[in-house]
């Protein structure tokens, strides 16, 4: 970087790296590319042209200081000729006095506003071109200078990164999804289908009863409902834990799910979820902490205890807020034992000051269940 750059200029290239490097959202940044390069060199008109994957044309271009009036005259963007094709054909920055007079000035739109001073800069990620960034029409002088060239191929050596960053960041965000729904893909087949399935075979069998053993029929259709509610339950979580969470996110279905993945490193295992009622609605914020703070410590207790390999919360809103978590380990501790931990009198003692009770039994096939209950209403 020339000696002679104003430091007032140095610091808004420092303020504008900050800019485009603080959001990981692929399309906000390259608008922030665009806008932070204006600004910079005090353009009239900025763009950014993204390079198609022959990277020989124009497959997205990102414009700023053209109103969206002025851009439905111009018509269908650019795909890279004329004047923006030199940079796609020879990536190295580009600083003219005045574009129309260059033998290459062709393919602008008639309706576009007059363009004269043009810089462009090409950005490059990991060594290959991604796009490149086309300045036009300094506003405070007649042409842009030397020291605009440098700061906007500064610029540029950044915005790569930065989108680097946001694309890596979408990629592992896909990952992510990827693995969750597989996850629950596995979970849907190990239960609820197995469920129906079930369901399927014992209405089958309840059929043949009808003649021989009437009394049985509606005990075992009931049964059967049960089966069949608790399943629509599932897939109604299922369907809440495949969705993304969007920025600022608080809904407590939505703390509930995280809370139940941060357990996963300390049990070896992500736990199963059940949500059923009003959770959303039904529960106010305090008691909303209240229940997030009980999940944490039960799941917490498990893994530091239990020795599980399977752990089933569920969380019911009805008259009451019901909070179970079922696991497959060594069972409740000795209650005539000596404890140094508080976990379980705190949730019991918060139970208490609700309103509610709280338990820990053995399961009916080993394991423990913790059920933590208090008043709704």
């Amino acid at each position: 970087m020339p000696r002679s750059v104003d430091p007032d200029r140095l610091r808004q290239l420092v303020d504008t790296l900050v800019t485009i490097g603080s959001d990981l959202d692929l399309p906000a940044v390259l608008e922030r590319i665009v806008q932070g390069a204006v600004d910079l060199v005090d353009a009239r008109y900025g763009a950014l042209g993204v390079l198609d994957p022959s990277r020989t044309r124009l497959a997205q271009f990102i414009t700023v200081g053209v109103s969206d009036e002025v851009r439905a005259t111009i018509g269908p963007p650019p795909e890279g000729h004329g004047i923006l094709g030199l940079l796609i054909l020879d990536a190295e920055p580009l600083r003219l006095s005045n574009l129309t007079e260059h033998p290459d000035s062709y393919g602008v739109s008639s309706n576009h506003p007059p363009m004269t001073s043009f810089l462009g800069a090409p950005i490059l990620v990991r060594g290959e071109v991604f796009g490149n960034l086309y300045l036009t029409d300094k506003t405070t002088a007649d042409e842009f200078t030397a020291i605009d060239q440098e700061l906007v191929v500064a610029l540029a050596t950044a915005a790569g990164v930065a989108i680097d960053n946001a694309r890596l960041h979408a990629r592992l965000n896909d990952l992510a999804l990827l693995e969750d729904r597989e996850r629950i893909a596995r979970d849907l087949h190990d239960t609820v289908i197995q469920r129906v399935f079930a369901v399927g075979l014992g209405l089958q069998n309840t059929a043949r009863l009808v003649h021989t053993d009437p009394a049985s029929v509606s005990q075992r259709i009931e049964a059967a409902v049960d089966d069949l509610d608790t399943t629509v339950k599932e897939i109604r979580t299922a369907i809440f834990d495949l969705e993304l969470p969007q920025a600022g996110d608080s809904s407590l279905r939505m703390q509930v799910l995280a809370a139940a993945r941060d357990q996963a490193e300390a049990l070896g295992f992500e736990p199963r979820v059940l949500l059923d009622g009003p959770i959303d609605l039904g529960i106010d914020q305090a008691l909303g902490h209240e229940l997030l703070a009980t999940l944490r410590e039960a799941l917490s207790n498990v893994a530091r205890h239990a020795s599980a390999s399977r752990v089933h919360v569920e969380i019911y809103a009805g008259i009451d807020l019901v909070l179970r978590v079922t696991d497959d380990g060594i069972g409740p501790p000795d209650p005539d034992a000596k404890s140094d931990g508080r976990g379980l009198g705190n949730m019991a003692d918060r139970a208490d000051r609700l309103g509610g009770s709280f338990t820990l039994v053995p399961g009916s096939s080993g394991g423990s269940v913790l059920t933590w209950t208090v008043p709704l209403h």
